[in-house]
């Protein structure tokens, strides 16, 4: 029987008590106020994108939805996470 690409299970169980912990790069305590800046951010941006005028090359169009979009992206991550639904 093969050890597997991990190795055998005693190397795996030293592995395991022997990494450090985990810890985030964004402490879990400014998530709620993140999600909530980049949500608002999101919804500025959204209200700005309907009062664009259009044209015929929608490239301000496009690029105002693209960051809307990213942000909305990361505050709802951001948001999910604030509540302890870690995605």
């Amino acid at each position: 029987m093969s050890d597997g690409p991990l190795g055998t299970y005693e190397t795996v169980k030293h592995l395991h008590k022997t990494m450090p912990a985990f810890s985030p790069y964004v402490p879990v305590g400014v998530l709620s106020y993140l999600a909530f800046i980049l949500l608002t951010a999101t919804f500025g941006l959204a209200f700005y994108f309907t009062t664009l005028s259009k044209s015929t090359i929608p490239t301000r169009e496009v690029v105002v939805a693209f960051i809307a979009s990213v942000l909305g992206g990361y505050g709802i991550v951001a948001l999910f996470c604030s509540v302890g639904v870690y995605v």
